[in-house]
């Protein structure tokens, strides 16, 4: 049995698109044995998984910190008889990983992120706009490069694993109206729809009684979205709630829909098979990460010659306005939620009544 080392070390949003990829591919051969490497933190995510899968975390603040961390990590993943490496990350700790099995004559494939493609697309003047390869597809060039061949099929990390309502009841209470879910931040400016804005929309969710709304967020973001939650007894800030990750992940399940910035809970809620409504300054879904099988009508963008002007929304706005996040009015995004919830419902009604004739 053969074994495929897998490195992408972070970020979340990154990491999570690798798992439709990486799942497809584990699936597809069920005789191989695949060892993913990622950071720590970002190890719930894996909690459901296939059996040929391995995760290891790295510790890169303790353990595996440094120069000396780093070989220390080498000599563990050197325990294991690796025929192929793939580096899904490309940066200075994954290069020296895989030059270290390179050298040993393992074979290697590398992750093609499109940086020139990317810089031509977000740069100020003379900009090359077109969709760009998707995350999906680069991680598959990649396992395609090193023989595997097989069809992208991914529904939800759940299907490899159960749901527990349980675990959830303590915040949510019992499910009996339409859950939406709001994750207001990312981890960039140029990514976070004005506050004042946001709080529009969550006045306008609200004022229906037949929503509960949950707010998503770091524990640095808790007095906010505590805030934000205050005037109404049908919104529930989950930060604080004695929710884990996995069990954030968890409520995400349930959700109706869910209204995120171009963020890493847009790429968690698609894990889930959660729709989403998503809102996009900056960044662009032209540079390759939409969220995984995400409706692209359901994506809220104003058209404005200097979009994109950033890949992750780190950079300053050329106009120093952030326009395109403010020419997006809170009664749009409202709208588009409305009109995703109408689908999704018909949706799900078709699909029980199949379900209930095959039955019968």
């Amino acid at each position: 049995m053969s074994k495929t080392l897998v490195i992408r070390l972070s970020a979340l949003g990154d990491v999570a698109m690798l798992i439709p990829v990486l799942y497809s591919c584990a699936q597809k051969y069920p005789h191989e044995e695949f060892l993913l490497i990622t950071k720590n933190p970002l190890l719930p995510i894996f909690e459901h998984r296939l059996a040929n899968i391995e995760v290891l975390g790295v510790d890169s603040k303790d353990k595996h910190k440094g120069i000396l961390g780093l070989k220390r990590l080498i000599n563990e993943l050197s325990k294991h008889k690796f025929s192929r490496v793939a580096d899904m990350h490309d940066v200075l700790r994954s290069k020296m990983i895989r030059y270290h099995f390179q050298a040993r004559g393992v074979k290697v494939a590398v992750i093609d992120k499109g940086r020139k493609e990317k810089r031509a697309l977000t740069r100020k003047h003379n900009k090359i706009s077109h969709p760009l390869k998707t995350s999906f597809e680069r991680y598959y060039d990649v396992f395609h490069q090193l023989g595997y061949n097989f069809d992208i099929d991914f529904k939800s990390i759940f299907d490899f694993g159960t749901r527990d309502f349980d675990l959830i009841k303590h915040v949510s209470g019992t499910k009996n109206n339409t859950w939406i879910g709001i994750a207001p931040f990312a981890k960039h400016q140029g990514k976070i729809y004005p506050v004042e804005k946001m709080e529009k929309v969550v006045e306008l969710l609200a004022s229906d009684s037949d929503k509960t709304i949950f707010l998503f967020g770091g524990k640095e973001e808790l007095m906010q979205l505590e805030k934000l939650a205050e005037p109404y007894t049908n919104v529930i800030p989950t930060t604080n709630k004695k929710l884990t990750f996995s069990t954030e992940l968890l409520l995400m399940s349930y959700l109706d829909a869910m209204i995120t910035m171009d963020s890493g809970n847009m790429h968690l809620a698609s894990l889930v098979g959660t729709p989403v409504v998503s809102i996009w300054g900056a960044t662009h879904p032209d540079a390759g990460f939409f969220g995984y099988k995400q409706n692209p009508d359901n994506a809220v963008q104003t058209e404005l010659f200097c979009r994109p002007c950033s890949v992750f929304g780190n950079k300053p706005c050329f106009k120093k306005n952030c326009e395109c996040m403010e020419l997006i009015t809170p009664e749009t995004i409202v709208s588009k939620l409305s009109s995703l919830l109408v689908s999704y419902i018909s949706l799900t009604y078709s699909c029980e009544k199949i379900a209930k004739k095959d039955v019968l």
